[in-house]
């Protein structure tokens, strides 16, 4: 099997960066989190293994761990996505164009997010999607 085709693939770069944005959402999350257990638990259950459990209170901690959970809720179907345009060898277009999207909102939905801005927020969610749905029409047809 010839894997040249796919070494050029715009999407793998993409998927990289995924990977990037992934990170940056973890780590907001556990910063956040983290910062706050340090103040009601102590430097100690920060350092420990811990075991007792800690849900965050405050609004940035609170915003850092939804919008992570909501970035992972359609994390897999990029990826699946992307990799299956890799396959299929579609570089341009839909497909191409849909990834850049989903990126794109996805890492303006962030500050949104953080910041608690409505509407606006709900928008790059949307265009999040709008995304998927461009590189699953130029998987499909």
């Amino acid at each position: 099997m010839d894997v040249s085709p796919f070494s050029v693939s715009p999407f793998l770069p993409m998927i990289g960066w995924s990977v990037v944005l992934l990170v940056v959402h973890v780590l907001l999350q556990a910063f956040s989190t983290s910062a706050e257990a340090s103040k009601s638990l102590g430097a100690s259950w920060n350092a420990g293994p811990r075991d007792v459990s800690f849900e965050p209170t405050g609004k940035i901690a609170g915003r850092a761990k939804r919008a992570s959970a909501n970035f992972r809720e359609t994390y897999p179907a990029f990826v699946g996505l992307a990799l299956a345009l890799v396959l299929k060898g579609d570089a341009s277009g839909w497909g191409f164009w849909g990834a850049w999207l989903w990126f794109a909102c996805r890492l303006v939905y962030i500050p949104l997010y953080l910041g608690g801005v409505p509407y606006i927020r709900s928008l790059a969610w949307a265009g999040s999607m709008a995304g998927l749905a461009a590189m699953f029409v130029a998987l499909v047809f």
